[in-house]
Parts: structure tokens; C-alpha cells; sequence
């Protein structure tokens, strides 16, 4: 099975996890915040804070700006859940802005939905093509409003030559062993140039406890489990040296895609415009309306055939515990995107004869597909 997207472990990530085994400190030692030196060095950012969870740093960042009951936060409903269920647990009110035909969330549809009970925006750059962010900012700015960027699929995506994660109040990163660089599985990040934020954020990842004179501490408020392991650390440490170049095979084996799709009259690529760099966490396709019904059959034959493809994502509104929440909910946009949309493997494990591979089988089911009336 050629998977839609994993990990890529080499020799130097596992010497560097042995190293860390063998020192002084699995967890609360100095690795992890040479991870952090590092990321924010990458990032040219002031400040990080490694989580063990993108979940857990969304989370947090939702608690450092007061967000809770009585509270809303506009994102968007395509993504994964838990940028919409970190909200839930601080007990405020996600609101789902509608997409355009990209995955992100339509920044023209963003004034209608703020209310006086809005607090942040929450973009999310899908497959790591970025949001208009500078337009969301202004946005928020002009209303008062926090700006989160949940860019856990964008570590190395850039605008303009500006690296994504500096414009944002505070962007979430993800080091889930599908994303471009892991940290040993799991890990996330908040990554800001707000230094009040980032103490905030640090306090609230260690149970809400600051360390006073000699064995002395406080807990100043009730804060959370969620630090990040040396071990995990070294390993993002390694794995981070070597994102350029996993970004690269993204981007070679995309291009390829690109080339063998442009034209096709049922198949449309989603290309990030020019002054764009996506650091192709995914590679997503649109399939044409007359073959959404025939979408599960070309999941299930392609797996079938060895070809992993994915979908992402089902509506967050579509979810049952969202439905006893809110009830019915439909955006059309987002309909459309989600009855449209697979997911093609894209990752640096694989070779180009793979990519070859992939490309062939999916356009040969394509083409075999039976369309329908909608």
C-alpha cells in the first residue's frame, strides 16, 4: 500500500532519539528548548512552546485568550476536529465559515459571522496552502479580535517568501507522524512574537505552575499535562534539518501530479497561486460534480489496488456530537468541496515510479467511472 501520507525515519532521527534515551533528562531537560530555539529560528518568530499534541497547543492558545463560555470563535469546517473541539473545551461556541474551492476558508465570508460574542478567528491552512492571512488580520484587527492560525499542516509553506506562523497572534503547528517533520509520533507547537502569550502558554502546558526559590513552587492557576519529551524533541531537532528537503520531494512528486492532470476534463488539481510555497502536507484533487457519486467507488477500488487515498475532511458540523450541539447545519461550498475532493499519496517516502504508479491507477479509474446526474 502506498500510503497518502507517513513518516520518514532515518538513521540519524533514531541516533538522535538513543542519545536522548541515554542522558540525564527523558522529559524537562535542555533538548526541548533547543527544539524550541530552533523552530522559532526556522520560523523567524520571537517565541515557541512545544506541546506534546497540536490539539493540546490549540488548546492552550484558546486558554491564553480568555476564550470560554459565552464565547465564540469562527474557523472553518474543513479541517480536523480539533480545531473546533479545542473550542468546545474551554466551553465557547465554534462557528463555521463557509470555504472556497481551495479547502480554506473564504476570508470575503468572515464580517458577516463576527458578533459581539466573537473572540478569535481561526483559519486553517488546508493541505498547507496558506490563508490569506494578512486579510484575515486586518479583519480582525479592524473588529478587535484575536487571530489564531491553526497551521498545523503549513510548517515550511510560505507567502511572498514569508514563512507562515508570524502573522498570527499565536499559529498551532502539528508533528503528527503524517505531517512533513514528526517528533517521535505526536507533538505540536504554538509558535508568537507576543512574549505576555508566550509565558502564558508556557505556564498553562505545566499544570499552571511557576517555580519560585530552591524546591519552592506555585500553581497560579489550573493549568494542564501537555509538555513535550526531550526524547520527542531530539527527534524534531533531527527530523527539522531535513524539512527542506522533505518539502522538495513534496513539491517534485506535486508537479508531476500537475502535469499529468492539467487538462483533464474530471480531475482538478488544487495549485497554489505563484507567489505561494505549500509545503504540500497534502495533495488534494477535485473530482467533477457528474463523478461524486462515484467517489466511493474510486476510493474503494484504488485501495484495492494499493493506492492509500484519503479524504479530507468530513464537515466538522456534519460530526453527530456537533449536530446534538447545533443542530442541522449546511454550507454550500463546503458540501460541494467534501463530495469533490480525494486526497492523492504525496510524501517523501515515496519515489517518482510510485508517483507514476498512483497517477496511472487513479486516471485509469477515472476514466472506467460511471457518471451521474446531480
Amino acid at each position: 500500500m502506498i500510503p497518502y501520507s507517513c513518516q520518514h525515519v532515518d538513521e540519524d532521527d533514531i541516533a538522535a532519539v538513543v542519545e536522548a534515551l541515554r542522558g540525564d533528562f527523558l522529559t524537562g531537560g535542555t533538548t526541548v528548548e533547543a527544539f524550541e530555539n530552533a523552530l522559532a529560528d526556522y520560523l523567524h518568530v520571537k517565541h515557541v512552546v512545544a506541546l506534546n499534541s497540536a490539539t493540546s497547543a490549540l488548546h492552550v492558545a484558546y486558554r491564553c485568550i480568555g476564550l470560554s463560555e459565552g464565547d465564540a470563535l469562527i474557523t472553518t469546517p474543513i479541517t480536523f476536529a480539533a480545531t473546533a473541539n479545542a473550542a468546545l473545551m474551554c466551553g465557547a461556541t465554534p462557528v463555521f465559515c463557509d470555504v472556497k474551492y481551495d479547502g480554506n476558508m473564504n476570508e470575503r465570508k468572515l464580517e458577516s459571522l463576527i458578533t459581539p460574542q466573537t473572540k478569535a478567528i481561526v483559519p486553517v491552512d488546508f493541505g498547507g496552502n496558506p490563508v490569506e492571512i494578512h486579510a484575515i488580520k486586518a479583519l480582525c484587527d479592524a473588529h478587535g479580535l484575536f487571530l489564531i492560525e491553526d497551521a498545523s499542516h503549513a510548517l515550511g509553506s510560505q507567502i511572498n517568501g514569508e514563512k507562515v506562523g508570524g502573522v498570527a497572534d499565536m499559529s498551532i503547528f502539528s508533528f503528527h507522524a503524517i505531517k512533513p517533520i514528526t517528533t517521535c509520533g505526536e507533538g505540536g507547537a504554538i509558535a508568537t512574537n507576543d512574549t505576555a502569550l508566550y509565558e502564558k502558554a508556557k505556564k498553562l502546558r505545566s499544570h499552571g505552575i511557576v517555580k519560585k526559590a530552591l524546591w519552592n513552587s506555585d500553581m497560579e492557576e489550573l493549568g494542564y499535562n501537555y509538555r513535550l519529551s526531550d526524547v520527542a524533541c531530539a527527534m524534531g531537532l533531527s527530523q527539522l534539518k531535513k524539512l527542506e528537503s522533505f518539502i522538495a520531494k513534496r513539491a517534485q512528486i506535486a508537479a508531476f501530479y500537475d502535469e499529468i492532470f492539467a487538462g483533464h476534463p474530471n480531475v482538478f488539481p488544487i495549485t497554489p497561486p505563484l507567489h505561494v510555497k505549500s509545503a504540500r502536507h497534502l495533495y488534494p484533487v477535485l473530482l467533477e460534480r457528474s463523478l461524486w457519486c462515484a467517489k466511493e467507488d474510486i476510493f474503494k477500488a484504488l485501495h484495492v489496488k494499493g493506492i492509500g487515498v484519503q479524504v479530507h475532511y468530513k464537515p466538522t458540523y456534519q460530526f453527530s456530537h456537533y449536530k446534538a450541539l447545533f443542530g442541522e447545519q449546511r454550507l454550500p461550498n463546503t458540501e460541494d468541496f467534501y463530495r469533490a475532493e480525494l486526497s492523492l499519496p504525496c510524501h517523501q517516502g515515496m519515489d517518482m515510479e510510485e508517483a507514476a504508479l498512483v497517477a496511472k491507477t487513479f486516471l485509469e479509474l477515472i476514466n472506467d467511472a460511471q457518471g451521474c446526474r446531480l
